[in-house]
């Protein structure tokens, strides 16, 4: 079987992508050179996988839903532009978390131990709860005005939603930009 470019994510529900483009909207009104995620892809990422062998897609789904059956649903705040590595020098653009944080991080964390038993990296760095917006290309221009954007809308609302189940999905790249399709699902049940 061929390889597919995977991650594990969280799905957005409609109002919240909504609200998340029409937050785009008014980032993209600058001269920053950023390519901006379509609204139906927009998604909660918690792990990329990269390029995984179609053949390891079902014990990638056993290690998610062994990891959730023990962690019950619960809600997230969609609210507050921001960027890695920080807003003065943006280069991912996202949508952040703040009711709810402290559980995406856990759901987050109990997945790398499953993941890293199957041969996947275990990602160091603190996980920050996003959703990407944007990325940034290569712009010399407009980066100030992308940043002050980023300040302005720091406390934008997005809505409330329950994250009640974890997603694999692959990623297939079309000419118009990439599509997902859904390889697995893991109910979250404790």
């Amino acid at each position: 079987m061929s390889k597919l470019r995977s991650f594990i994510a969280v799905q957005a529900p409609g109002k919240i992508r909504a609200k998340a483009a029409a937050l785009i909207g008014n980032l993209a009104a600058t001269e920053a050179n950023v390519k901006w995620v379509a609204e139906e892809n927009l998604h909660w990422t918690l792990k990329f996988l990269g390029d995984v062998d179609g053949n390891s897609v079902p014990r990638i789904c056993a290690a998610m839903s062994g990891v959730v059956e023990g962690i019950a649903p619960f809600e997230i705040e969609a609210c507050g532009a921001g960027a890695f590595p920080n807003a003065n020098r943006p280069r991912t653009v996202w949508l952040g978390v703040s009711e709810g944080r402290d559980s995406f991080i856990q759901l987050h964390d109990v997945l790398e131990e499953p993941l890293n038993a199957l041969g996947f990296r275990v990602d160091h760095r603190r996980f920050q709860p996003h959703m990407t917006l944007g990325r940034v290309r290569n712009s010399p221009s407009g980066i100030d005005e992308l940043a002050a954007k980023i300040a302005e809308f720091a406390s934008f609302d997005a809505g409330k939603m329950r994250v009640s189940e974890i997603i694999l999905y692959s990623s297939l790249p079309e000419r118009h930009g990439p599509a997902y399709q859904v390889l697995g699902r893991a109910p979250l049940s404790g």
